[in-house]
């Protein structure tokens, strides 16, 4: 079964790191006989009404576990992790829930209504129905993203990975076989939708991040020459990377 971990506001912003590389930090500390699916970046609504760091995104780890026993030990050790790693002035949240809890429907409603619309820490603790949901420093608005990261990744419809495997690895062109051969799977979004074939290469201008589509890894390509896609998406350059 699965575990979704989600972490946010966790970061200033003169940091050197954000929520997304707190979150991909956590593998080392995950108990015995727990491994990393993948962590994934969600977007939450850009507004003058919320205070956030640089993008308002906050970050969800998906955890194989060989059953629920070990959830207590992953809230423990996540909580640790976010005293030990946040920064000073920062309003960490977390929230730990299990695949088939009966608070993931509430909790997506909540995270699509993060999306698009301000929201209070009373309607994620509503939402949250009784899992492990908790702030750990500052207003504790934290809780709000680390709830909203949940819900929208657990759905398997939203959000970006920003770990996977050998994500970060790859070279800045890639067979659409060896990323297949990953677990990522390469989908043509232009207009025929012609299917990429295994010894065809994907350009991924040194910034490849899947997408969650159908609860795994996608990553959207066009084409670009003969033999040749490129994925979208782009690093952003108004700001370093911290995730």
């Amino acid at each position: 079964m699965r575990a979704y971990i989600g972490f946010d506001d966790t970061d200033t912003l003169e940091a050197d790191r954000g929520t997304g590389k707190l979150a991909r930090w956590f593998e080392q500390e995950l108990p015995e006989g727990c491994s990393v699916v993948g962590v994934v970046r969600q977007q939450l609504l850009v507004c003058d009404a919320i205070p956030y760091t640089s993008h308002n995104s906050s970050a969800c780890m998906i955890v194989d576990i060989p059953d629920p026993s070990p959830l207590p030990a992953l809230v423990e050790r996540a909580a640790r992790h976010l005293e030990r790693h946040a920064l000073e002035g920062s309003d960490p949240g977390l929230c730990v829930v299990g695949e088939g809890d009966a608070a993931l429907p509430n909790l997506l409603a909540f995270g699509r209504r993060c999306t698009n619309a301000v929201v209070s820490q009373k309607e994620a603790l509503r939402a949250v129905n009784g899992a492990h949901l908790s702030g750990h420093g500052g207003t504790n608005d934290g809780i709000i993203g680390a709830a909203a990261a949940v819900g929208l990744t657990a759905a398997g419809w939203y959000g970006r990975f920003i770990e996977f495997g050998a994500l970060r690895e790859f070279p800045e062109a890639v067979r659409v076989g060896d990323l297949e051969q990953a677990g990522i799977l390469v989908v043509s979004m232009d207009r025929d939708a012609r299917v990429p074939a295994p010894d065809e290469m994907v350009v991924t201008k040194g910034w490849l991040r899947p997408r969650l589509w159908g609860g795994r890894a996608v990553v959207g390509v066009i084409p670009n020459g003969n033999g040749l896609w490129e994925s979208l998406g782009g690093r952003r350059r108004d700001r370093r990377s911290r995730s």
